[in-house]
């Protein structure tokens, strides 16, 4: 078996000479391979389903939402748009140049590193991937090892329908990970744990390479006295619980004054069964902890508050309730790092001056989210917070707006995509200036 650095050294140097050709530059080898990554996405989707449900107990209906539609969306948009995305674009030149042209264009970057995650092991591995194919990139996938079917599947798969000059899959863990960070490339793109990022972002100082670092952080949601608790639930659970909670934009803990929060707990621990059944461990609907480790951390964080609604958990099952605290001190271990998990803590404040102060005391998050009636509360929250998107009553659905752009800030994280977005990070905006005698 080839050693690991070796192999990473020769897949580059494989993908780099096809990049050499021109022939990823060319607008019809970008629609075959966005073309292409659709088609692996369609056509075996029973298998995506099974991979997903292996690695974190996805039901076939949300893994098939999730993960499959949803890329094929942002796809479909890309192919779409791409003309147009590809197109120059001209820029006024001042007096003194009258008569010479200026313009712009997006000019691939070569070959391009992106690493997935595990916790959406296919939707956020191949919607950067397509936005990398889409600029006309060479690009070597790393897909998770926590997720092994998922990994599995797309390293066979993507292969057959992709250039495979062009497109590599790399399966492997720490070590198949740090051998690609040694290489040289024209751009990384990580998601997942800040830890990880400045992993990636040192090996990426020994070349210049530009790096887009989609991390996570702890969203807050900022429920005001005039919301309706009852709808305020349903949204809450229909999205805090998703994949089990682990998703990075995950509503993470509520702030709310203390009238409120007792109709809102009162509603969330009767949105729960509503929406899993009494008991959640039973239903098709909800997921598990990807592994023991991550169980054994969130596990630990129940002890924070007071139960006030689900709580039990079973380590061989890697399962743990839909679960809300009250009672919960700022302090707490709950609250000094990202949950990740089906845990939502219900914190106590006065008024909207103590939850911004709240907010702004911390490190800046990947969203903000409100529910609020009041035009003037809205404009407080996004005049006086900082965070990667704000969204005003609907949890996380700023993602599937392919036009909106998706990333963090300081600690959660350092660029964006989707959409145009995604042809931008995966570029480089070259400046042409023409004399006017040019020709």
């Amino acid at each position: 078996m080839e050693p690991v650095s070796d192999l990473a050294t020769d897949t580059v140097a494989r993908l780099r000479a096809t990049f050499r050709t021109g022939r990823t530059k060319e607008r019809d080898w970008r629609v075959r391979q966005l073309t292409a990554l659709r088609t692996v996405l369609t056509e075996h989707e029973g298998e995506f389903a099974a991979a997903l449900n292996a690695d974190l107990g996805k039901s076939k209906e949300e893994g098939l939402r999730t993960e499959v539609v949803f890329t094929v969306r942002e796809i479909d948009h890309m192919l779409g748009h791409l003309d147009d995305w590809m197109r120059p674009t001209d820029a006024p030149v001042p007096e003194h140049l009258a008569g010479a042209r200026a313009w712009s264009v997006l000019e691939p970057l070569g070959v391009v590193l992106v690493i997935g995650p595990w916790n959406y092991p296919a939707q956020l591995l191949l919607a950067p991937m397509a936005g990398a194919l889409a600029a006309g990139n060479c690009v070597v996938a790393k897909p998770s090892e926590l997720a092994p079917e998922t990994s599995a599947l797309l390293a066979r798969l993507l292969p057959r329908r992709l250039d495979p000059d062009a497109v590599a899959v790399v399966e492997g863990g720490i070590p198949e990970t740090t051998a690609l960070l040694e290489q040289r490339f024209d751009h990384i793109f990580y998601t997942g744990n800040g830890g990880v990022g400045r992993i990636v972002m040192r090996a990426a100082a020994e070349h210049l390479t530009p790096v887009t670092l989609e991390l996570g952080g702890k969203s807050p949601v900022f429920v005001d006295r005039d919301a309706d608790v009852a709808e305020v639930a349903a949204r809450l659970v229909a999205t805090k619980f998703l994949n089990a909670g682990q998703t990075c934009v995950a509503p993470d803990y509520v702030l709310t004054d203390p009238a409120t929060a007792r109709g809102l707990v009162a509603a969330l621990a009767r949105e729960i069964p509503a929406v899993y059944g009494d008991d959640p461990a039973a239903s098709p609907r909800y997921g598990r902890i990807v592994n023991e480790r991550h169980f054994d951390r969130l596990s630990g964080l129940l002890a924070s508050g007071t139960v006030a609604a689900g709580g039990r958990s079973d380590r061989s099952a890697r399962y743990i309730e839909p679960t809300v605290l009250t009672g919960v001190s700022p302090d707490s271990p709950v609250m000094c790092e990202e949950i990740f998990g089906p845990i939502l803590p219900v914190v106590e404040v006065e008024d909207l001056d103590e939850a911004i102060d709240f907010i702004v005391a911390r490190d800046k998050p990947l969203a903000l989210y409100a529910f609020t009636r009041s035009g003037a509360t809205r404009e407080r929250l996004l005049a006086e917070t900082s965070s990667g998107a704000v969204t005003f009553g609907l949890p996380v659905a700023h993602l599937t707006v392919p036009d909106l752009p998706f990333g963090g800030v300081g600690e959660s994280g350092m660029g964006n995509y989707h959409g145009p977005y995604s042809m931008e990070t995966f570029s480089h905006r070259k400046a042409v200036l023409a004399a006017r005698d040019a020709g």
